[in-house]
């Protein structure tokens, strides 16, 4: 049983063309009227393509039957999309025809610009200690080798560096870690009441030091669900941390827990794992991309504070492997709440 040009081309998955001999598309599926629009069967593909690179491999294919690949860029009206396409000559009563079938491959693409992204990132943190370093072991070795005071103000300064790359290196194996682990739901048992007095225990020093008040907000009874112990307080004391941090002496961090309650969200009973500081808030359009790594609102700051740039990074996969949500809420002058959403089983 033989099927039409029309059939054949329609049982692909995939955007695809049927081009004859006389350069006309024979054949386009409903995925590639999507992608290059409608009407094009029966015209010239030089109409419908448009890239030269493209039309070469069209064109080569056509002349001497030979299979070739090409890519075709695009935007779907949000983002640039690429796709990698495949040009193959088959049979079609007897005369050869080109089959061109479009792969999007844009989450490779993107993927592969974020791996690119990131070692350079991770170069730029790391050239920066790794730079005043040589810088001052070069002049204590040299003019500062006989000045005391300068001699005791440089190792001051190196050893900061030196904590800052130690702090970055730690961060960047936790993601690491917390990455690997995403699809692997955790079984364990745990208190998030634990959770929030144990954090607001060990960062009183550090709030102290800042001027700052940490006050706890916990239900009656004690919750329990099932989570990552250690995962879900490095959570809380990346938040906690960041609210002393940021939001100026004189202002207050509160850590607080509600539920467990129905989630629309989630469709499941939940928790809310809340950290509100009563800072200077964060501008909406930092807001989408806080998440992101090395992403920083002020830079400048967030490196004299010590922050890698990474935490609210791993903020993020932790809850994704607990199948969470994370909400931030904030407005300018009048401080920012975070919101971590959490399923109890």
């Amino acid at each position: 049983m033989q099927c039409s040009a029309a059939q054949f081309v329609n049982a692909i998955p995939w955007p695809a063309l049927l081009i004859r001999r006389n350069e006309r598309i024979e054949a386009a599926n409903e995925p590639a009227l999507t992608l290059l629009g409608a009407g094009i069967e029966g015209r010239h593909f030089i109409t419908a393509l448009r890239q030269p690179m493209l039309i070469e491999a069209i064109e080569g294919s056509l002349h001497d039957a030979k299979p070739r690949r090409s890519e075709y860029l695009t935007n779907d009206g949000q983002q640039d999309t690429t796709y990698k396409v495949s040009v193959r000559a088959i049979e079609n009563s007897g005369e050869h025809v080109v089959l061109v079938c479009f792969e999007d491959v844009t989450a490779f693409e993107q993927a592969g610009q974020m791996r690119r992204d990131f070692v350079a990132n991770v170069s730029h943190e790391l050239r920066t200690p790794l730079t005043a370093l040589i810088g001052f072991i070069e002049t204590l070795k040299g003019p500062a080798r006989n000045d005391d005071a300068a001699r005791l103000r440089f190792l001051d300064i190196m050893e900061d560096e030196s904590k800052r790359m130690n702090r970055l290196v730690g961060d960047l194996l936790s993601l690491s870690r917390v990455e690997s682990q995403e699809r692997v739901r955790p079984t364990e048992i745990m208190s998030p009441n634990d959770i929030i007095r144990t954090t607001a225990h060990s960062l009183t020093p550090l709030a102290e030091e800042a001027g700052v008040t940490i006050e706890t907000d916990l239900p009656d009874n004690e919750v329990s669900m099932v989570g990552d112990r250690d995962q879900v307080r490095q959570v809380m004391t990346n938040l906690t941390e960041n609210g002393i941090k940021y939001s100026g002496s004189g202002s207050t961090v509160t850590l607080s827990l509600t539920g467990p309650s129905y989630e629309p969200r989630l469709r499941a009973q939940a928790i809310r794992l809340v950290v509100c500081d009563t800072g200077q808030g964060i501008e909406p359009h930092h807001i989408p991309r806080l998440t992101e790594r090395f992403y920083r609102v002020d830079s400048h700051r967030s490196r004299e504070m010590g922050g890698t740039g990474l935490g609210l990074a791993i903020v993020k996969h932790i809850v994704n492997r607990h199948r969470g949500r994370l909400e931030v809420d904030s407005e300018k002058g009048k401080g920012t709440c975070f919101t971590v959403i959490l399923p109890v089983t």
